[in-house]
This record gives structure tokens, sequence and C-alpha cells, in this order.
């Protein structure tokens, strides 16, 4: 038997099924109001959403001339209040006190889910535990569209947000997924993407994967293929746009098979013709719980043996 919600007094965010939309909404409930606003076709902000946007006491947002002009779009007017990474520990106290008396904000990021790669989970914490009232609007997400669009196995998913940026750390971070039995969601540049897809692809293996890009947008693309083959189509340059790679799990058992001399030796130098000596001890250590010294003894030798063959026809 499932659990009802317990019942609320009434509000912008509590209207029953059968409410007329167009019927004016009352002042949104005081409390923290968590917004998701479109990732690029602006059709895709539901009504209730602006019903929130448009009654609250103050919409914290990214950019207020972005979030301004959805707003103006929709003939809404709102106190907008600048909230982003690097003014957020400075804005946040102002945004708890109105909540703490008994006030309404909205929440919203340049695009999609808020908290999602994007500011707020620090406004949230501190707001739970001033026991203020946390609700929210759910719409568009680049990760979740990504996901189902990808034609992957959507019952189980992890989503590890941005890579790190430098290859070394990129490989080791992919390394620790490598055993995941889910599908895996990564956010990535478009600058970064071919180098990101050759990582994967080394450390990963030929794993059936996805590229989405533009989601929602006129130039919306969603590329799917093995890893090989989608770094193979990207190296020839970056493409443009937002972008976020969907990769497929490991399966099971599989996942971690005994690995052979060989096996090891095949893996290292794959690893080796991505990084350095240190990079692919790591990576390899990290997917498979063998020790990065032996490893790293290992891979020493195989780059000299390589570098000797480069130098003797």
């Amino acid at each position: 038997m499932s659990e009802e919600a317990p019942a609320t007094t009434a509000g912008v965010g509590q209207t029953r099924d059968d409410t007329p939309a167009s019927k004016p909404q009352p002042r949104a409930d005081p409390g923290l109001w968590l917004v998701a606003t479109p990732i690029g076709n602006l059709g895709d902000i539901s009504g209730r959403a602006l019903a929130v946007l448009a009654s609250v006491d103050r919409v914290a947002c990214e950019d207020t001339r972005r979030t301004g002009r959805l707003l103006a779009r929709h003939g809404i007017s709102a106190r907008l209040v600048s909230y982003h990474e690097h003014n957020a520990a400075r804005v946040r106290p102002a945004l708890l006190r109105t909540l703490v008396g008994g006030g309404s904000v909205a929440l919203v990021s340049d695009a999609g889910t808020p908290l999602i790669s994007d500011p707020g989970y620090k406004l949230v914490c501190e707001a739970v535990s001033a026991g203020v009232r946390v609700s929210g609007c759910p719409g568009p997400s680049a990760p979740l569209l990504a996901l189902i669009l990808s034609g992957l196995p959507t019952d189980r998913f992890y989503f590890g947000g941005f890579l790190p940026s430098k290859a070394g750390p990129r490989r080791e971070a992919l390394a620790t997924l490598c055993s995941l039995d889910a599908t895996l969601v990564l956010l990535e540049s478009p600058r970064r993407l071919p180098a990101s897809l050759a990582d994967m692809e080394a450390v990963l293996g030929p794993r059936p994967a996805a590229v989405a890009r533009e989601l929602t947008k006129l130039h919306e693309e969603v590329r799917r293929g093995s890893l090989d083959e989608l770094a193979g189509h990207y190296a020839a340059g970056a493409p443009k746009g937002e972008v976020v790679i969907v990769v497929g799990g490991a399966r099971g058992d599989a996942a971690q098979p005994a690995l052979s001399d060989a096996d090891i030796d095949e893996r290292l130098d794959r690893l080796l013709a991505a990084g350095s000596v240190r990079d692919a001890a790591a990576a390899l250590s990290a997917e498979t719980g063998l020790p990065r010294r032996e490893l790293y003894t290992r891979a020493l030798a195989r780059s000299r043996t390589r570098e000797e063959c480069a130098v003797d026809p």
C-alpha cells in the first residue's frame, strides 16, 4: 500500500488536478522552491513553474539577464537576486533570512534543474537545517533527457557530472567507474570531447555509448555507437554546443574477469599510448585492484621496450 502525501494548505505548489490552469494563483507557500527551467526550447517550462516564479518574494538565479528574458517572455515581473558560485557565500545569508522570516524564494539555474552540476546544494542544506520547507517544480534535465534518448539501459544509471579536465586524473576517474553495473551519464565541454572519448575507449573498452548534443535546440543531435567509433568520429574536431555522454555499464560478473599476463600487458600498452607510466599504472590499479607499485614496474618496463623499438628499426 502506497503512502499518501500529507495534506497541505492551499498554495501555488499544491493545487488539485482539476484546478483550471488559467485560474489566478495565490502567493507561493513560504519556503525554498527549486524550479527547473528550459535547457534550450523555451516552451519546455511548466505552467506550475511559471506560477511559482510569478508569486515568490525573490527569484535567485545565476544570471539575472538570462532569467529576466525568460520571465519577460511570459509576462512575469519578479525580484531577481544574483546567486552563483562566486557570490553564493555572501548572498546565501540574506536568502536564508528571507526564508526563516516566512518568505518564499525560488532558485533557478541558467538551464535545467538546479543543483544538478549547478549552484544550490549549500542553500538547500542550510534551509533544511533551519527548518525551512523545501519543495520544487520538476522539469527539464539534460542528463536525464540524454539517458532516455541514448538507447542504453535506463533501469540503473550513475550520474558522474564533469570529468577532470586533465588526462591523467580523467583516466583515474574513469577507472573507478569501470566496474559499475550501471549506465554512466557524464557531462563534458565540446572542446574536451575528443580527448575524453579517447580516454573512455582506452580505459573502458569498446562499450556502447551515445553523445547527445544541443538537446531540445534547433541542431539537436544524438550520435550512437561504440566508444571507439565515437572517438574516431570526433577525433576530426570538437563539435559545438552542450554535450552529455552516455556509456553502457559493466555487465555483472563479466566486469572483472581474471586477467592473464597478456591481458595486463595489452591494457597497459593501451593506457601508455594515451598517457604516462604513472597514469597508466594508477588507472589499471583502480580498475582491477591489482597493486599499483607492481603495475608501475611493469608499465615502466613496457614503456622502455616501446621506446627501444621506436629507435631500433
